[in-house]
């Protein structure tokens, strides 16, 4: 088992988190609060100066210092083009600190709610926004982060929970069964759409929008990969067939206004899908040797969650074979 699921933030006391931030050059109060966040440790600190700060302390053993550098990179290309985004504070330069074996960077304080989609308005300034980022993550690709791939989401996550044994005996066959359908008919409309993949945030969910003064602004951009632009935008879609359709139509007609859309990428928003959910069961089960997964999903070792979830598969085995949605 390596650093990433064994107990990996166990050292990781109040103490330690005070001293790192005064070992990069801040000056916290001792006002200390955990926030939400699984994959990584993230706190608000208060300084001295009445301000605050948000340390995130990357989880060990998940990405490589390269990768993070390009995760700070990217996101400070994005703020010098004046986009709302959160970039991490430098010191010297350096945006990425090291103290007592944790590696971590520290943020400013932002503010804000996730937006009101159902505000047309809103849902325009999101996809302008989104279609800016697109545009400058086109420019050039990661070099060191990964590829949005059916064999790193979909691939890799069945062969994981299937090896380790995490679902029950009487789901496991089940299991196997939908999600070997699932992944020949993703693959195979994945491999039919040749689509640019640029550089994008990956994780473009709500929690990850603050929404204050009329602006969106993005964080967390520690899933970007290279991937097609509708990765970041299907995620702003909810609802019925004709509601999505609907949203839709008001996305793409503000996201040109900044960038091109290419239309047949809309045959992957299912496929997308139907990876997120594979890829979060298997996220789940690979940290689950981490004390704060048992408590935040508790369910997740009983065959109630994994019968909704071959169910939940199921459901997406009949979406795929929807028509798309159109442009």
């Amino acid at each position: 088992m390596d650093d990433s699921t064994a107990t990996p933030y166990a050292g990781l006391s109040p103490d330690v988190i005070l001293d790192a931030l005064e070992a990069a050059g801040f000056a916290p109060t001792g006002g200390l609060l955990e926030l939400n966040s699984y994959e990584n440790r993230v706190f608000q600190l208060e300084l001295d100066d009445g301000g605050f700060v948000v340390a995130k302390f990357y989880r060990p053993g998940r990405w490589s210092d390269a990768q993070i550098a390009e995760e700070h990179e990217f996101t400070a290309e994005l703020a010098d083009a004046e986009l709302p985004v959160v970039t991490p504070l430098a010191r010297d330069a350096v945006t990425l600190f090291r103290h007592a074996g944790f590696r971590y960077a520290v943020y400013p304080r932002q503010g804000g709610h996730p937006p009101n989609l159902e505000i047309e308005e809103n849902l325009r300034v999101v996809a302008r926004t989104l279609a800016r980022i697109h545009a400058i993550g086109a420019t050039r690709s990661f070099e060191h982060r990964p590829e949005l791939s059916v064999e790193r989401l979909g691939t890799d996550s069945r062969a994981f929970l299937l090896a380790e044994n995490f679902i029950p005996m009487e789901m496991e066959s089940a299991y196997a069964s939908i999600t070997a359908h699932l992944l020949e008919r993703v693959g195979a409309v994945m491999g039919n759409v040749s689509t640019a993949a640029g550089r994008i945030h990956g994780d473009c969910h709500l929690g990850n929008l603050l929404w204050r003064g009329e602006t969106p602004h993005f964080v967390d951009f520690d899933d970007c990969v290279n991937g097609p632009p509708i990765q970041d935008l299907w995620m702003l879609l909810s609802g019925e067939r004709e509601e999505r359709q609907a949203q839709l139509a008001i996305i793409l007609g503000a996201y040109e206004t900044f960038h091109q859309f290419d239309p047949r990428t809309l045959a992957l928003i299912e496929p997308l899908r139907t990876l997120r959910i594979m890829y979060h069961a298997a996220w789940i089960a690979r940290r689950w040797d981490d004390p704060a997964f048992p408590r935040a999903f508790p369910t997740f070792d009983s065959s109630r969650y994994w019968s909704e979830h071959v169910l939940t598969l199921r459901e997406q085995l009949a979406a795929l074979d929807e028509p798309p949605l159109a442009a």
